[in-house]
């Protein structure tokens, strides 16, 4: 198969489209900046708080709308083990917005906080609330090396091009516009390559549909004649892991802050809780393509295609079903069309996992930790070289192909099971404190160690009913992972009770209360005269040792 000249030229123009987006968005962040008085960390990382309805919406969309949403959701489907009961994340990210508009939306966008982990620090101190940071970061990382790992894949098989040049060619035009506009500049970019994702992959589905060698989906959904059929099976022993994914992915995305990041962008509380419910539906109905195409190659005689035998499934290739369903089953000008739709919802997460991670370092770590008295100017450049290191550090890693996918897994799931907990907590349990906090932690991370993790080849300490031995690995059937969010959510309540109850009561010396548990409180709300609450706080920067607006 030669280099597919057309498709490069065509991912070029579309590369350059977006970089131009973000350039001239650069100029409309420089414009932010001095309207706000030159704040331009502000206007850098959550645009002024001044993000039009319409591209919140669009950006937050886009967010989760990425390349192992599309990639993963079509590979699901057309699993023979899985099938359609198994594609969760359409559904997912309804419930993880919905839940996102109702409970967080409001008290994070009228705090005016900056970045998630704010209240933490507000309420924790800045050391403790630290050491919060660091599945966050590692995950945002490793984010970046699995979706840059997946554009790779894909590119080889459309393009032809070697997985090294796509990686950084990609890498480069995602850091680029990050590095010069912000928020501004990714949330821009966001509309149009979602707009691209939308058009392309609906574009692909009626070649897909019409081609001679697959079999109607309607038919093979329910009586699958080539392979399983795809609307799949829950087996009633997998029933304990197919709840834990379904929490897992609607509610581990409460804890990202790249989520958190538009919601704070926002203009006011009431638009952050629109821009979550619309993209809820919007989420929904962007996974519906994949779904199709990973029906219609289930329902694919590959013997018929210049594919040929075996199956993409039988060659340890079902991964990549997408990628490879566009080359074999639709016209060449078809094909380069998706796989812009890939690229574009690679870029579109990629550029969101670069700024979540210089959100989190610049403003919990370097501000308030290593440069109490950093300038407006000096914050920005910190921004600009942390989106500049995680960017190439996750080029880097993508390489690595599937142990940066393993890795990936277990820091996603310590947001869920450690991170997620302590968010709930510092928002809605007044009680909770930073002795609490720790424990939970520190029993939360240790619990998800011990169950192990098939992905690393790590056997579980611990095993919980219906652990079984597949292909020489345990897996655990049990929503373990849930289970242990539970624990940690427990944990940090009942020991953050006790603790206070013993400094209340004397039990124990305030000398040795060296969390502070009376110094480091969450503010109360207010109201402001719009009737969103606390719209009218100062900013966390101006209040970390406060109790009050």
């Amino acid at each position: 198969m030669a280099l597919n000249v057309p498709g490069l030229i065509a991912v070029a123009v579309f590369y350059s489209i977006i970089l131009a987006t973000g350039i001239w968005a650069s100029r409309k962040s420089k414009q932010e900046e001095r309207r706000t008085t030159g704040s331009g960390t502000e206007a850098a990382l959550i645009a002024g708080r001044n993000i039009n309805l319409f591209v919140g919406i669009f950006t937050m969309t886009a967010t989760w709308v990425g390349g192992g949403y599309i990639l993963g959701t079509a590979a699901a489907v057309y699993n023979p083990t899985k099938g359609l009961v198994w594609a969760l994340m359409p559904i997912d990210y309804i419930l993880n917005f919905v839940l996102a508009g109702v409970f967080f939306a409001k008290p994070m966008r009228a705090k005016k906080y900056v970045t998630m982990m704010d209240p933490f620090q507000l309420k924790y101190g800045s050391t403790l609330s630290c050491v919060f940071l660091i599945p966050a970061l590692i995950g945002d990382v490793l984010w970046v090396a699995c979706i840059m790992a997946s554009l790779g894949g894909t590119m080889s098989v459309i393009l032809d091009l070697s997985a090294v040049y796509s990686i950084c060619i990609s890498a480069a035009v995602a850091i680029l516009y990050t590095l010069l506009g912000g928020m501004f500049s990714v949330a821009y970019t966001d509309v149009i390559q979602l707009v691209f994702i939308f058009f392309s992959l609906w574009l692909c589905v009626p070649f897909l549909m019409l081609n001679p060698a697959s079999t109607d989906i309607t038919v093979t959904a329910f009586n699958g004649t080539l392979q399983a059929p795809w609307v799949g099976t829950v087996e009633p022993g997998n029933v304990g892991l197919w709840i834990d994914d379904i929490l897992v992915l609607s509610l581990g995305g409460l804890a990202y802050q790249a989520m958190h990041q538009r919601i704070l962008s926002a203009a006011s509380s009431r638009d952050a809780q629109v821009i979550c419910f619309a993209a809820a539906g919007f989420s929904s109905v962007m996974g519906i393509p994949s779904v199709l195409i990973g029906a219609v190659a289930a329902s694919t005689d590959w013997n018929m295609t210049s594919y040929g035998s075996p199956s993409p499934y039988d060659r340890g290739e079902a991964g990549k079903i997408l990628p490879i369903a566009l080359q074999y089953l639709t016209p060449p000008a078809i094909s380069i069309m998706g796989i812009g739709a890939v690229a574009a919802a690679v870029m579109s997460s990629m550029d969101s996992a670069l700024l979540s991670s210089a959100s989190l370092f610049t403003n919990n770590i370097y501000k308030t930790l290593i440069r109490k008295q950093a300038s407006d100017r000096e914050v920005q450049w910190v921004i600009k070289a942390t989106v500049l290191v995680v960017g190439l550090a996750g080029m880097g890693l993508a390489f690595l192909g599937n142990s940066v996918l393993a890795f990936w897994v277990v820091s996603t799931d310590l947001l869920y099971t450690v991170i997620l907990p302590q968010l709930v907590c510092v928002l809605f349990f007044p009680v909770s404190n930073g002795y609490g906090a720790a424990a939970g932690f520190t029993l939360g991370t240790l619990l998800r160690l011990l169950i192990g993790e098939p992905l690393l080849r790590l056997p579980p300490a611990i095993r919980f009913p219906d652990c079984r031995l597949i292909d020489g690995v345990y897996v655990q059937h049990f929503p373990c992972r849930t289970f242990i969010m539970l624990v940690s959510l427990c944990i940090i309540v009942s020991v953050s009770y006790v603790v206070s109850l013993l400094f209340d009561k004397g039990l124990l010396p305030k000398r040795w209360d060296v969390l502070q548990v009376k110094t480091h409180e969450a503010p109360n709300d207010s109201s402001d005269k719009k009737g969103n609450a606390g719209d009218e706080c100062p900013a966390p920067s101006d209040r970390l040792l406060e109790t009050n607006c």
